[in-house]
C-alpha cells in the first residue's frame, strides 16, 4: 500500500493507516509504504515537478520491492505528487494488479477540488488536458505549478494510464463515481466502498452543550458560511472547532471577537471522538463536491447527529430530521435558523442520537468494509487475468 503523506494531516492519511489495519486485523500481511511532502523542501521545486509526472526513483524502489517478495496488491491511495504514476508502471512489470483509491478528483481537476474562486467549478471535467486549470493558476496559486500537475494529467491520458495500468478504482460514494464516469474513466473499472472506523468506538450521550467542527481550514470547506452564521445567531449554543489550514488565523480572529466561538487546533483521532461524543450536533458546511464526508461518518459512529450542506456525498449521508438536518451551501441565514432551532430543541435533537449511530452499524463498519475491500482485491485479480487471490480470509 502506497501513500503520499500531506503536510497538513487530514483525512486521506487515516485511511491510508485505518486500512492497512485493518487488513492486518484480518489476517493479511501489509507493507505500507508512505513519502512525505515535507521532503518537497529539500528535493527543491524542479526536482519535485520532475518527480510529479514520472519519478525513476519510485519507480525503482517499487520494482525491487515486489521482485523481493510475492504481493498480491499494489493498492495506491495518494501517488501526487512524490510517487507518481511511474509506480503503476513498477507493478505492472512484475504483474502486480493495481488498485487506486479516488479521495479526490486529482484525475482532472488540477486543484483536485472542483472549487476555485469561492465557488464551485468543473470546467476541466472530461477535457483532455485541464488547461482552465493553468489560466486560473488553481494549483498553490501558481500556473507554473499548474502547468506541472495539469501536464501530468494530460501526458498520462496520452499514455494510457489511467485506463490500462490500474486494474480497479475505488470511489469512496457512489456520487465520486458518477463524476469520474462523467470525466472519462471507465464505469466497470470504478467500485465503491466507504470509509470506515475501526474497531467500532463506542457511542456518547451528547450533553456537552457545543456544537463541534471538524477538518481543514480553508475556503471550500464553508469556514466563513459557519462563522457569520454564529456570529449573528441569537442565544446559539457555542461551537468548538478543529483542525489546522490556511484559514486558521480567521478562525483565531473570529474566536476573539465572538466569545460563543472556540477554536482548539489540531486533535488526535481519540480525542476528536470524545469531542463528538459530548457535541450535541456536528457541524459539516462544506461547498465544494466532497468525496464522502469522513467527519460525518465519525460522528456517526458515537451516535451524534450532523447539521450539513445539501451538496454531495452529505445530502444523501444525512438523512433530515432523522440523522441531522440540510442547508444551502454558503446561505448563512438557513444555517443560522439550524443552529438556532438546534440549540433550543436539545432534546429533539438528542432524540436522534440512536438514528445517527445505526446508520454507521449499517454502512461504516470495518466487518463490511473489510469484506467489501477483499471483494475489490479480488476483482482486480480477475480484471488483470491473474490467478485466483491467494490470501482471502473473511
Amino acid at each position: 500500500m502506497l501513500h503520499n503523506r500531506y503536510l497538513i494531516p487530514g483525512g486521506e492519511d487515516q485511511c491510508s493507516v485505518a486500512e492497512a489495519a485493518l487488513l492486518r486485523d484480518h489476517g493479511h500481511e501489509v507493507e505500507l509504504l508512505e513519502e512525505d511532502n515535507r521532503r518537497i523542501e529539500q528535493l527543491g521545486q524542479a526536482r519535485t515537478a520532475m518527480r510529479t509526472v514520472w519519478s525513476r526513483e519510485s519507480y525503482r524502489r517499487i520494482d525491487k520491492l515486489l521482485k523481493s517478495r510475492a504481493f498480491d496488491i499494489l493498492h495506491v491511495q495518494n501517488f501526487f505528487p512524490l510517487w507518481s504514476p511511474s509506480v503503476y508502471y513498477a507493478a505492472s512489470r512484475n504483474r502486480v494488479p493495481v488498485v487506486q483509491t479516488l479521495h479526490n478528483y486529482r484525475l482532472m481537476c488540477v486543484n483536485s477540488i472542483f472549487f476555485r474562486d469561492q465557488h464551485l467549478c468543473q470546467e476541466c471535467q472530461g477535457r483532455f488536458l485541464p488547461w482552465h486549470g493553468i489560466v486560473h493558476a488553481c494549483y498553490r496559486n501558481s500556473r507554473a505549478a499548474s502547468a506541472v500537475v495539469a501536464g501530468m494529467v494530460g501526458a498520462h491520458k496520452l499514455a494510457g494510464t489511467w485506463r490500462k495500468r490500474v486494474s480497479t478504482y475505488i470511489a469512496v460514494s457512489e456520487f465520486a463515481r458518477d463524476i469520474y464516469i462523467a470525466g472519462g474513466l471507465p464505469a466497470d473499472k470504478i467500485a465503491v466502498k466507504p470509509n470506515f472506523i475501526h474497531p467500532t468506538p463506542p457511542p456518547g450521550t451528547g450533553g456537552g452543550g457545543y456544537a463541534l467542527y471538524v477538518g481543514r481550514l480553508s475556503p471550500e470547506k464553508g469556514i466563513a458560511t459557519m462563522l457569520n452564521a454564529w456570529k449573528g445567531a441569537h442565544e446559539a449554543m457555542p461551537l468548538k472547532i478543529v483542525g489546522e489550514g490556511p484559514l486558521a488565523e480567521f478562525v483565531t480572529a473570529s474566536a476573539q471577537e465572538c466569545s460563543s466561538i472556540e477554536y482548539l487546533g489540531a486533535k488526535s483521532l481519540p480525542e476528536v471522538l470524545d469531542l463528538m461524543r459530548g457535541a450535541e450536533f456536528l457541524i459539516f458546511p462544506s461547498e465544494w463536491y466532497e468525496t464522502m464526508g469522513r467527519t460525518i461518518m465519525e460522528a456517526f459512529a458515537v451516535g451524534t447527529p450532523v447539521v450539513a450542506t445539501n451538496i454531495g456525498p452529505p445530502a444523501t449521508m444525512v438523512v433530515q430530521g432523522v440523522t441531522g438536518f440540510h442547508f444551502t451551501p454558503g446561505n448563512v441565514s438557513e444555517l443560522r435558523e439550524r443552529v438556532e432551532w438546534c440549540s433550543h430543541n436539545l432534546n429533539r435533537l438528542r432524540a436522534m442520537r440512536s438514528n445517527a449511530r445505526q446508520a454507521f452499524e449499517t454502512s461504516y463498519t470495518g466487518a463490511a468494509n473489510a469484506r467489501m475491500l477483499l471483494g475489490i482485491y479480488e476483482k482486480a485479480h480477475e480484471t488483470a487475468g491473474h490467478a485466483h487471490f491467494r490470501m482471502i480470509t473473511l
